[in-house]
């Protein structure tokens, strides 16, 4: 099991919607997710910055890294009014680096 944290960002006015819209998140997606080693996954939000902060464990591959499932480009597209995207409609995501844990 590996843990994983990566940074992305939300468009300013966008917080609740953004809260909203996890609050229902696909039971396909999560699911999915499941079923491709990804678990304990928590986004956390910095107010002052608008980043959104992600850690997750992992099992094979990240969250990040399913962007060929459909349900991943499905839910990409859904989120793309409310956070800064690639192209692709994926978001801007930003790997950490790991310094420090403790069990």
């Amino acid at each position: 099991m590996k843990r994983e944290a990566f940074k992305m960002y939300l468009k300013p006015g966008f917080e609740e919607e953004y809260e909203k819209r996890h609050a229902a998140i696909w039971p396909e997606l999560k699911k999915m997710l499941q079923e491709n080693g990804v678990s304990d996954y928590s986004i956390y939000w910095d107010k002052d910055t608008n980043i959104l902060f992600a850690c997750q464990k992992t099992e094979g591959g990240s969250s990040q890294d399913q962007g060929d499932n459909p349900i991943v480009q499905k839910w990409w597209d859904y989120m793309a009014d409310i956070m800064d995207t690639n192209p692709d409609n994926s978001p801007v995501s930003i790997p950490l680096k790991e310094v420090f844990h403790m069990d």
